[in-house]
């Protein structure tokens, strides 16, 4: 009889431990990375009104201009230079900044924000797609060698679907026309939702590669160069085991 209730107490104590590791893993986590991502957005939207203040790169201006195809990166349907914006009052077009007029991003440096409407997202980019570094801190991480916001290519993303902010919980409600917004320290780039791969083997490269298209669902992606974005998050929920993914193209860009 002893030992039965010894083994009873044994296994309530577990179970109670199992419950505290869940509810830290889907409660606290989530809690504190974003908490602690909206710090960061809060830091660099500061920052970058400093910078402005002091003559950086403010202008405001006019909305955005349709991007253009151009250069290595041509976009689908012609020629002609990438995205511009008017000159407020010039009457003509000038060049507009893109993350290739300042130097690279340090690895897990946040130097960027992300906005999706459609499902409330606010959230930092930073460079890399470590978990430790990036991931687990509630930020969406960019892939290395994909392209830098506003440049001809993929500016392809990843983020959690759950845990640790879980900012890509809702990108599966995403619809066709959904703006996403990447701003950073020189310019706001609107991007638009225009396909979606509900699932794919979770090493399928070719759905980040600058001409994104997949290499396992054959008719999902792009066949010309353009101005893309991709977001990759993990799916079914609460696994790893595939990847779903979200694509969009480059409306829109004005400088900050």
């Amino acid at each position: 009889m002893r030992l039965l209730w010894n083994g009873a107490e044994v296994a309530v104590t577990l179970g109670v431990v199992l419950l505290l590791l869940v509810a830290h893993q889907l409660w606290w986590t989530n809690r504190q990375a974003r908490a602690a991502a909206e710090r960061k957005v809060d830091a660099l939207e500061e920052e970058w009104g400093r910078s402005d203040g002091a003559g950086g790169a403010g202008g405001g201006g006019g909305g955005g201009a349709e991007p253009r195809p151009g250069g290595p990166g041509r976009s689908e349907g012609g020629g002609g230079s990438g995205p511009r914006d008017a000159a407020p009052g010039s009457g003509g077009r000038v060049h507009a900044p893109t993350q290739s007029d300042r130097p690279p991003p340090h690895w897990d440096q946040a130097y960027a924000v992300l906005r999706i409407p459609r499902i409330g997202i606010r959230v930092p980019v930073a460079e890399g797609v470590s978990k430790g570094g990036v991931l687990n801190k509630g930020y969406v991480g960019h892939y290395p060698r994909t392209a830098q916001p506003g440049q001809g290519g993929n500016f392809a993303l990843a983020g959690h679907r759950n845990t640790h902010g879980e900012p890509f919980r809702y990108i599966n409600r995403l619809r066709n026309g959904d703006e996403v917004r990447v701003e950073t320290k020189e310019a706001v780039y609107t991007y638009v939702v225009d396909k979606a791969l509900a699932r794919t083997s979770a090493h399928d490269g070719g759905v980040i590669r600058d001409v994104p298209r997949s290499d396992v669902r054959k008719g999902y992606g792009y066949s010309r160069a353009g101005y893309y974005i991709t977001l990759t998050t993990c799916t079914p929920e609460y696994t790893s085991k595939y990847r779903l993914v979200v694509w969009g193209k480059l409306r829109a860009m004005r400088p900050r």
